[in-house]
């Protein structure tokens, strides 16, 4: 699966945008302000980013040379979505390293045919398989799952708890969502049986590392523990 960071801090195109992209089989990440993108760039690697210029804080234009001087970020090709129309500002950022500049309101059809472009001429590397956060390492191609250094035996459904976790590192992700997306990798996991799921996982974590790294927000879901 292709995950998606959108860095957009309206909440109405935000949702329209993960709405289509999950339709689409994508994975979404969401950040809504520069700042929290850098943060989750900092130990997660999305295939392609979505990225608005008007943002809180650090604006879209200031943020794209900060995305390609991360690490984690090289080859990542980044869409601008934004209202601004005027045609240096398009040729600047294009220039600065934007892959593509798709001017607000648009149509959802022509983003993701933009999406599909791009990704389809992305080059293959190697740190695509691999998700870390902190002393977590969870490598998608091998299934090979390491806490503070030592391999970490999970079954499918913990596996695929993880991952989905990971992925998706500052969200908090509600049980329905992580029933349904976590049903392509484990069809053994059901509502009654998801808060056993992740009590075990969160005790394997914490044998090897001495912390909890998964947070239960009361009626809600599950998040990674950030602090």
């Amino acid at each position: 699966m292709k995950n998606i960071l959108i860095i957009d801090d309206d909440i109405y195109i935000g949702n329209a945008l993960e709405e289509a992209l999950t339709r689409e089989g994508y994975g979404v990440i969401r950040a809504y302000s520069g700042t929290e993108a850098l943060l989750l760039l900092s130990h997660t690697r999305p295939d392609l980013i979505l990225l608005d210029l008007m943002l809180p804080g650090l604006s879209g234009e200031e943020l794209l040379p900060c995305l390609k001087r991360e690490e984690n970020s090289q080859e990542i090709p980044v869409i601008v979505v934004s209202a601004k129309n005027d045609v240096p500002d398009k040729v600047k950022l294009l220039l600065d390293g934007a892959a593509d500049y798709v001017t607000k309101p648009f149509d959802m059809k022509e983003l993701l045919a933009r999406i599909v472009v791009q990704l389809r001429s992305q080059p293959v590397s190697a740190c695509i398989s691999c998700l870390s956060f902190h002393e977590l390492t969870l490598h998608t191609d091998t299934h090979l799952v390491t806490a503070g250094g030592e391999e970490v035996r999970l079954t499918r459904t913990e596996y695929a708890i993880l991952k989905l976790l990971l992925r998706n590192p500052s969200q908090v992700i509600t049980k329905s969502v992580l029933l349904e997306r976590i049903s392509e990798d484990t069809p053994d996991c059901t509502d009654n049986s998801l808060k056993m799921h992740v009590s075990n996982l969160r005790r394997k974590l914490r044998e090897l590392t001495g912390k909890d790294y998964i947070e239960a927000v009361w009626g809600i879901g599950f998040k990674l523990r950030t602090s």
